[in-house]
């Protein structure tokens, strides 16, 4: 067999970000940061690559979870793994490896969400023939990652991207640009405490949860400060009315969190945040700008439409992944963790609103 499966070390962060970074499916929820991100979580990152004469072929972070009271764990690839999926030698070389650790390990299931959209079957194929069957649907965008986004095609020139958008989408960009809206884009770390509280006031607006502000000073230390992401605020009449932070790896970029204040929203901060995001990520050599979830039910009484319909002004392909697979190496844990999950997390959501007062 020419291939060898191994766990790397912290020291190996730049050589395995780079060979997730320049891979068609590298992801930036595979690279070595985000696993330190998810480290701050509750979760444990473990980082096998599989290599060919000393080269990597195969990568994939894994997100180790404890599963409460049972001394199992799940395993958990957020996007990945990253390798030619068509490879069905070296994917089912990678799948072995990952089960022989998570024997070690004592983990009950193996959850996938590839890169990969719906309309590519073949993949589903393989999955359920390596005993892969899909993941129980959850609520919001339907999935652990959302499987509903829109993607925009980078390669065409500025003049090209700006004229095919919604003419709506275009007023509103020149109206903020009229108006005197003005975007920061050389964010520091202190500019993060404006965007947080910016973030708790959509948060409250919107009716979501929102993480603390120390797992935002942790995406800061690891993806900000190693270039994965970067912080932009909007501001009018000397103060911020609204902020994003989009993350960056290889020839991708992707929009993640986007937050506005209750005042002056008339002035289309978020449309002028986007464009300039946009251009940043062309800039930076990107083909593909992920505007990231969006419902399935497009119908418009969905209290989200308002959301799809914002995104969908930028003219990027409306896109539905093939979704959430398990593999369960445990069928009574797995069964068990299946009627639990729900029950946990909704207990968590619980103290987190009473700890918000609401």
């Amino acid at each position: 067999m020419p291939w060898k499966a191994r766990l790397i070390e912290a020291s190996e962060r730049e050589q395995y970000d780079a060979f997730v970074a320049s891979h068609p499916k590298g992801h930036i929820l595979q690279s070595f940061a985000w696993g330190e991100v998810k480290a701050a979580t509750g979760w444990h990152p473990l980082r096998l690559v599989v290599e060919e004469e000393g080269q990597m072929v195969a990568a994939v972070l894994l997100l180790e979870r404890p599963i409460p009271f049972i001394r199992r764990s799940l395993f958990y690839a957020p996007r990945g793994p990253v390798l030619d999926l068509r490879h069905e030698a070296l994917f089912a070389f990678l799948l072995a490896e990952i089960a022989g650790l998570a024997r070690r390990r004592r983990a009950i299931l193996l959850k996938l969400d590839p890169d990969v959209p719906a309309g590519e079957t073949w993949l589903a194929d393989y999955l359920r023939s390596c005993g892969f069957g899909p993941a129980q649907a959850t609520a919001g965008f339907e999935g652990t990652q959302p499987r509903f986004v829109f993607r925009l095609d980078l390669t065409p020139g500025l003049d090209a991207l700006f004229a095919a958008f919604h003419p709506k989408t275009r007023y509103n960009i020149r109206l903020a640009s009229r108006r005197g809206v003005e975007i920061k884009e050389n964010c520091t770390r202190d500019d993060l405490r404006v965007f947080y509280d910016l973030l708790l006031e959509t948060a409250h607006r919107d009716r979501f949860l929102v993480r603390s502000y120390g797992y935002f000073e942790v995406l800061w230390r690891e993806l900000v400060e190693h270039g994965l992401a970067r912080l932009f605020l909007a501001t009018y009449q000397g103060g911020v009315i609204a902020g994003t932070l989009a993350f960056i790896l290889g020839d991708k970029a992707w929009y993640i969190y986007g937050a506005s204040s209750n005042r002056y929203r008339e002035v289309m901060p978020n449309y002028l945040l986007q464009w300039h995001m946009i251009r940043w990520a062309r800039e930076n050599g990107c083909t593909m700008y992920d505007f990231r979830g969006v419902p399935g039910d497009l119908s418009p009484d969905n209290p989200l439409y308002g959301l799809y319909r914002f995104k969908k002004g930028f003219a990027g392909e409306y896109t539905e992944f093939i979704g959430e697979y398990d593999l369960a190496y445990s069928p009574f844990y797995y069964w068990l963790w299946n009627v639990a999950e729900p029950l946990y997390y909704r207990g968590v959501r619980h103290l987190r609103r009473q700890g918000r007062g609401e």
